[in-house]
């Protein structure tokens, strides 16, 4: 599975950071133009757009929400465990984008502080699929940070080899995440731009994750095995807050996620008993 990692890809390019910097230059001066840099510039100019959005991707309720958690670490993350035991290099990856994806949501989140919908609007008005999100915590959308950190980091890492492919390839997995992510809409949590916004720099965040453990070895016990029983502890507790989550939500994903984290568990102790 190793060979399924193809470090040549993902070599620091400038081209590759310069589409979604473009992207939020170009949001900024739409913003500036449409004088929409105000928290209520903001949350106007988008009004329709998320009532829009919220109103016709409400169909499958029980769908959205189930994908709606792919934003949630925890859950995205547990479905790669085993990579760990396999292709140890890309999680080094997905720990360094991970790291800069939270840094950008805390600091974005404390610095606008802008206010949710359902604490702007009347949330009688539009639909809510699961909690009720009434802080002033909108801007940008930390799930979606969350997804496209880890997306792209898997977009880049296992690429196809023929440029042929690569294309269609990544306008596919772009356009699945663009989906995944505006399930933050239709849900009821965030607004338009807060959930482009948070692709744009989860695509950023997995990037420099690519590039950074290309130079650099920042988290070398990921390959040693006398860490596996630390390993083993974690999926323990992610598991234990998986049931819990089970016990309240019963959403489907979430069995999968346990499952994907039993079986890892079993796949390390074996590893770590017959090293």
């Amino acid at each position: 599975m190793n060979k399924l990692l193809l470090t040549d890809v993902i070599k620091p390019r400038y081209l590759t950071f310069a589409l979604p910097l473009l992207l939020l230059l170009c949001i900024y001066l739409l913003l500036y133009i449409m004088d929409s840099l105000s928290i209520f510039g903001y949350i106007h100019l988008q009004k329709e757009w998320f009532y829009f959005i919220n109103r016709y991707v409400d169909q499958h309720p029980q769908l959205l929400f189930n994908l709606t958690q792919l934003g949630d670490a925890l859950i995205f993350l547990s479905f790669l465990t085993l990579f760990i035991v396999y292709v140890p290099k890309l999680w080094e990856s997905l720990l360094t984008g991970s790291l800069i994806s939270m840094v950008f949501a805390v600091l974005l989140k404390e610095t606008f502080t802008i206010p949710r919908p359902a604490k702007a609007f009347d949330y009688t008005t539009f639909n809510i699929i699961g909690e009720k999100l009434s802080g002033s915590t909108s801007f940008p959308s930390g799930h979606s940070i969350t997804l496209f950190t880890i997306l792209t980091v898997l977009m880049f890492a296992f690429a196809p080899k023929r440029k042929s492919y690569k294309i269609s390839y990544f306008i596919i997995l772009v356009g699945l995440g663009l989906l995944f992510a505006l399930t933050r809409v239709a849900v009821g949590a965030h607004y338009p731009l807060d959930v482009l916004v948070g692709c744009l720099l989860g695509y950023i965040s997995g990037l420099l994750g690519l590039c950074i453990t290309q130079k650099y070895s920042l988290w070398p016990w990921i390959y040693n095995k006398k860490y596996y029983p630390l390993f083993f502890l974690l999926f323990l507790s992610c598991s234990i807050v998986l049931i819990f989550r089970i016990l309240e939500e019963n959403l489907f994903i979430y069995y999968c996620a346990l499952g994907s984290l039993c079986y890892s568990s079993y796949k390390i102790v074996k590893i770590y008993v017959q090293k």
